[in-house]
C-alpha cells in the first residue's frame, strides 16, 4: 500500500488490514520463539506488555469498533457482544491496568489466535460491503492505525527482550552534517475537515507563526553523539536539566541505552546481537533528557513541533526524516478547539505529561508516515527507536 491510510478506500484498506494482521502474527511468533507467548515468562516492565495480552487487545479493539459497532470507547455505545467471552474484562486498556495484564486468566495462545482470525475475517467481510465515504471507513482506518502502532510497539518489545525480528529493517546513514535555513512564516497545521482520517490531536486546522530558523538536515549521528560522551557530556551537570540530572542519578547512565565501551570503541546491542556502532547512523535509544543535554553542549536546542513540521513539509530535498523518531522541544498539548475522538483516551490523558515526538522510524509502516502525525512519549523513554536533531533561531 503506497498511499496514506488516511485516504484509503475499501480495497486498499482490505489489503492494508491483511498486511497489518500478518505483521502482528509474525511479531508474536518471533516472541513466542523465546517463550514469551507465556505471560509468566515476560518480565513485568513498564515499557512492555505480555505479547499474549497485546495480541488479544489488538483483536478486541478491532472487534469493538467494527463488528460490535461501538461509536466510541464508552461501553454504553457498544451494540453487540464479543466473540470471546470475558474479552471486555481482559483486553480493555481503559479498565485493565498495566501490571494487572500479567495476572489475568488469559486464553491459551491457540484460542487467542482463533479469536484473532475470526475477528479479522469477519471485519474484512463487513468492509467489503461498506460504503466508501470517510464516515463509513473511519472505524477501519482507526483500527488499522491502532494495529500498526501496536505492531511497532511489539518491535520495541522484541528488541527489549533480545529476540530476532521477523523482518530485518534498519536505519540509514545520516548523510552530511549540514544546516538548512528556513525563513519562517505562517504554518497552516492541523487536519482539514472533510479531508480523510485524522487523529483527534491533529484537529483542527489553524495557523501559527514560525520565526526564521536553522535546523540540522539529518538527525544527530552516532559519531556526533560519541563526541559529546567523550567530552564528558554525562558528567557535566551544566548540560542537564533538573529532571535530567535526577534521571542520570536514578539510572546511572553514562551512554545511550545498550551502548558499552570496548577496546576504545563502542558496541551496541540490537535484537539480541552485539554490533560495532555504525558512526554514520542516527543515534537511537536516547531519552529526552539526553537529547536536551547534547543540544546544550552543542550550543543548540531541539526544534519545536512547528519548526519540525515546517521543515518536513517544505519539500526541501535536503531535509531527511523517517528513519528514526525525533524528540521535539514541545510538550504534547491539544490544538485549539480540541475534542476527543471516538477513541476518547487516545490523546487527552497524555496532554501536559508527555513530549511531542515527530517523524517515523524504520519500524513504522509507510502508510502511517506523515509530516502531520503527532507521536508522544514520556521524557525518560529510551527503549523506542527515537533520536533527535538540533535547531536554532536565526537573527537578523
Amino acid at each position: 500500500m503506497s498511499l496514506s491510510f488516511r485516504h484509503a478506500g475499501p480495497g486498499e484498506l482490505l489489503l492494508a488490514l491483511r498486511d497489518a494482521h500478518a505483521r502482528t502474527l509474525a511479531m508474536f511468533d518471533a516472541l513466542a520463539t523465546g517463550g514469551y507467548d507465556k505471560p509468566e515468562r515476560v518480565p513485568c516492565l513498564p515499557i512492555v506488555n505480555p505479547p499474549l495480552w497485546e495480541l488479544g487487545h489488538i483483536a478486541w479493539f478491532a472487534e469493538w469498533y467494527t463488528l460490535r459497532e461501538a461509536v466510541s470507547s464508552d461501553p454504553s455505545t457498544v451494540r453487540h457482544a464479543s466473540l470471546l467471552s470475558q474479552a471486555d474484562t481482559c483486553f480493555d486498556s481503559n479498565t485493565v491496568g498495566h501490571d494487572a495484564r500479567w495476572t489475568l486468566d488469559l486464553p491459551s495462545p491457540a484460542t487467542m489466535r482463533s479469536y484473532c482470525k475470526e475477528v479479522h475475517e469477519r471485519l474484512l467481510d463487513k468492509l467489503a460491503v461498506s460504503g466508501d465515504d470517510d464516515v463509513a471507513l473511519y472505524p477501519y482506518r482507526l483500527i488499522l492505525s491502532h494495529e500498526d502502532m501496536h505492531g511497532e510497539a511489539l518491535h520495541y518489545t522484541i528488541n527489549t527482550l533480545d529476540q530476532k525480528p521477523p523482518v530485518s529493517a534498519e536505519t540509514r546513514p545520516c548523510g552530511e552534517a549540514a544546516q538548512i535555513r528556513f525563513p519562517g512564516g505562517v504554518l497552516h497545521r492541523g487536519a482539514v475537515r472533510g479531508d480523510g482520517f485524522a487523529f483527534d490531536n491533529e484537529r483542527w486546522d489553524h495557523c501559527c507563526e514560525v520565526y526564521a530558523f536553522a535546523i540540522d538536515a539529518a538527525p544527530v549521528s552516532n559519531a556526533a553523539y560519541r563526541a559529546f560522551i567523550e567530552d564528558g557530556g554525562y558528567t557535566r551537570p551544566e548540560y542537564w536539566s533538573t529532571e535530567g540530572r535526577a534521571w542520570l542519578s536514578q539510572t546511572g547512565r553514562a551512554a545511550p541505552l545498550r551502548w558499552r565501551a570496548q577496546d576504545g570503541d563502542w558496541i551496541c546491542r540490537r535484537f539480541g546481537e552485539d554490533l560495532m556502532l555504525d558512526a554514520d547512523e542516527p543515534v537511537r535509544h536516547v531519552s529526552l533528557h539526553e537529547a536536551q543535554a547534547y543540544c546544550m553542549w552543542a550550543g543548540r536546542r531541539l526544534p519545536t513541533e512547528a519548526e519540525w513540521e515546517y521543515a518536513a513539509r517544505s519539500g526541501h530535498a535536503g531535509f531527511g526524516w523517517g528513519h528514526i523518531w525525533e524528540w521535539t522541544a514541545s510538550l504534547f498539548v491539544p490544538y485549539p478547539g480540541f475534542a476527543p475522538g471516538a477513541y476518547r483516551e487516545y490523546s487527552a490523558p497524555y496532554f501536559g505529561t508527555h513530549q511531542s515526538v515527530r517523524g517515523a522510524s524504520f519500524a513504522t509502516p509507510a502508510r502511517m508516515r506523515s509530516a502531520h502525525f503527532r507521536n508522544f512519549y514520556q521524557a525518560h523513554r529510551d527503549d523506542i527507536f527515537v533520536g533527535f536533531r538540533t535547531c536554532a533561531l536565526l537573527h537578523n
